[in-house]
């Protein structure tokens, strides 16, 4: 959260505080008038900044929701914090001027009304004592009508919450607490003063990083030296130029779209693969053991493709990613535990992770605790210059398997709305065979099975 809000992260709660109080709280206590704003917009506030940070905490790259949000109700509690200011500082004037404030001598006229008003009374009470008895006896009965409505607030007239704000202003108006104000208005001065100039050279070297190109980017080394770093422009050319027109690539489906758009090769999933059924396959695939894997990549793919970035110094690669590929299978594979993969606090992989095919892939002949691969199983071919990508050759795969996914089966199955299980070749029937369909709304599959 510091890394991308900075600042907002202190900030933003009392902006969200304050939304609560003004669209939830307030009017639980306060009948809401015609004079009353509206609260839906504190109300949308509140509910976005619920919503955004529910998801914030299931995945690291949803954490760009909390932009937009955190920079709202920090505009909420800073815009507050400029009015207090500038409240304390006009008071400030007016008392090194030896005036009243505007709001002293606006309590002063009220009290003065009020003086006014209670002579008023006074002077008419004695009308009201000789009202005929018959004016009495309606007054008790529009009595027991008020009775309910009046129980609802206290005997002054106003409600629970009012008081509470009446009893605030009484603690605000003494002296000690004014001088407190003025103190927290300097010390608030200062902090605008030392850390906002910080905050926007954050913000824009945050910007500038975020809006460069994603496949390459600049980086400095440890000596100081600048360098352009362009490991996936490199591996995705690579592919281009050096595998089948009709080679088909598997990656998580993050790189889909780079892979089908740069290597111009078929992709086995990408960011607008819906069946979810799909990607629990390909998940089960990357996080079973090398030779189980190898049993289903050799009727999908050519080639696979994995991101190594740690090596490079960038630790979301597809190891940091892989728990969520272990859940994804795992919520239709039951055979797959997620619980079960996983890196401890320094970093040492867990049994099912240590013998992975993800895992075996990105750390292979550049961590000698991983074991070589397999015969007939993977062959590496390429690495790039800053160990960042990795591509594997699949060895010993189905001839027919590929010819069978070169028929279109899957556009055909999903045209005529019939189980899509039919579009993968019969090689993989039986793994198929053992899943349990996850519920969504895009379950084609359920659909069939209704009619």
């Amino acid at each position: 959260y510091w890394q991308f809000l900075y600042y907002t992260c202190f900030t933003s709660p009392l902006g969200f505080v304050y939304a609560v109080y003004v669209s939830v709280l307030r009017p639980l206590f306060v009948p809401k008038t015609s004079k009353d704003h509206s609260t839906d917009p504190m109300l949308f506030l509140v509910t976005y900044a619920s919503v955004s940070y529910h998801f914030s905490t299931k995945m690291n790259r949803l954490m760009l929701l909390m932009g937009p949000i955190s920079a709202a109700l920090s505009g909420i509690a800073v815009g507050y914090a400029f009015d207090f200011v500038c409240d304390e500082t006009f008071s400030l004037v007016a008392l090194i001027q030896g005036t009243k404030p505007e709001e002293e001598s606006k309590k002063s006229n009220s009290n003065n009304k009020d003086t006014d008003a209670t002579a008023t009374d006074s002077s008419s009470s004695t009308a009201t004592t000789k009202a005929p008895a018959s004016a009495s006896k309606k007054s008790k009965k529009g009595g027991d009508k008020s009775s309910s409505s009046s129980a609802r607030k206290p005997a002054s007239g106003h409600t629970f919450v009012e008081l509470i704000e009446g009893k605030v202003n009484e603690v605000m108006s003494l002296s000690l607490v004014k001088l407190l104000k003025k103190v927290f208005a300097v010390a608030f001065c200062y902090l605008a003063y030392a850390y906002g100039p910080d905050f926007y050279s954050y913000c824009r070297q945050i910007a500038q990083g975020m809006s460069n190109p994603s496949l390459m980017f600049q980086a400095r080394l440890q000596d100081g030296t600048e360098i352009m770093v362009d490991d996936y422009r490199e591996a995705y050319w690579w592919l281009r130029d050096h595998t089948p027109e009709d080679a088909r690539v598997m990656a998580w489906w993050d790189y889909g779209y780079q892979i089908t758009g740069i290597s111009d090769r078929t992709t086995i999933a990408d960011g607008n693969t819906w069946n979810h059924e799909h990607i629990a396959l390909l998940g089960r695939a990357l996080v079973s053991p090398v030779k189980k894997s190898h049993r289903i990549v050799r009727h999908l793919a050519d080639y696979v493709l994995v991101w190594s970035t740690q090596y490079g110094g960038m630790w979301g690669d597809d190891i940091a990613k892989s728990p969520h590929m272990a859940r994804i299978g795992g919520s239709v594979y039951k055979e797959i535990n997620p619980d079960e993969f996983y890196q401890d606090e320094k970093g040492n992989p867990s049994d099912m992770m240590r013998k992975s095919l993800i895992y075996t892939l990105v750390h292979y002949r550049l961590n000698p605790a991983v074991p070589a691969l397999k015969a007939d199983t993977f062959e590496e071919v390429y690495t790039s210059k800053n160990r960042m990508v990795r591509i594997y050759k699949v060895l010993k795969v189905s001839k027919k398997s590929k010819k069978y996914c070169k028929e279109g089966r899957g556009y055909q199955a999903w045209f005529e709305g019939r189980p899509l299980v039919s579009a993968y070749p019969p090689g993989l029937q039986e793994i198929l065979a053992g899943k349990e369909d996850y519920e969504q709304l895009e379950d084609f599959n359920k659909g069939w099975k209704e009619k």
